[in-house]
């Protein structure tokens, strides 16, 4: 649990600020796993999700790219559970992840699969490859503009066929709508 009462009803304020987004679901009770987040279109799915993770009182780690964290915001971000990465130079960033899941009693790390807020073809799968590395299971979160929802799913276990895992997270995902919908 992250927090306090204060934080919790801090969380739920910004999601009805942003609109009336509600938590869908229920995160499973696990000291480590990865989530990844989709659709992600714009900047604002940031903020809902760390008003969602403030909401539920948990303790989440993130992934973003290292350009955002600087002053002012550097210790903010840090401080949430940021970890910045430099997307120019990706090697390493599966094997220091699954370090940090085999040092850490507890990682929960959220990111987003398509690693980007424009439109890809081809989703990364670095986070299947942690994920199966660190022997931690995915839990897809689905963020839903259209019904102004955070949707939890179940948990899914990460084997060699990492295809398969994507496949599983695309279609807990894939019904919902981003705030931008032509950059899904």
């Amino acid at each position: 649990m992250r927090g306090n009462r204060f934080s919790r009803w801090f969380g739920r304020l910004g999601l009805r600020v942003l609109g009336g987004w509600k938590v869908v679901g229920k995160m499973p009770d696990i000291k480590k796993a990865i989530v990844p987040a989709a659709p992600h279109t714009s900047n604002w799915d940031f903020f809902v999700g760390i008003f969602g993770m403030l909401a539920l009182g948990l303790r989440i780690s993130f992934l973003g790219k290292h350009q955002i964290f600087v002053f002012p915001v550097r210790r903010i971000l840090i401080w949430l559970g940021g970890i910045p990465v430099n997307r120019a130079s990706p090697h390493g960033v599966v094997g220091d992840i699954t370090k940090a899941f085999a040092d850490r009693d507890s990682l929960i790390l959220a990111l987003s699969p398509e690693g980007t807020r424009k439109k890809v073809e081809n989703w990364r799968t670095g986070f299947l490859y942690m994920a199966r590395d660190a022997k931690v299971p995915v839990v897809p979160v689905a963020l839903d503009f259209a019904k102004r929802e955070i949707r939890i799913g179940e948990i899914i276990e990460i084997t060699d066929d990492i295809e398969a895992g994507l496949a599983a997270v695309k279609a807990f995902t894939g019904q919902a709508r981003g705030k931008i919908p032509e950059y899904e």
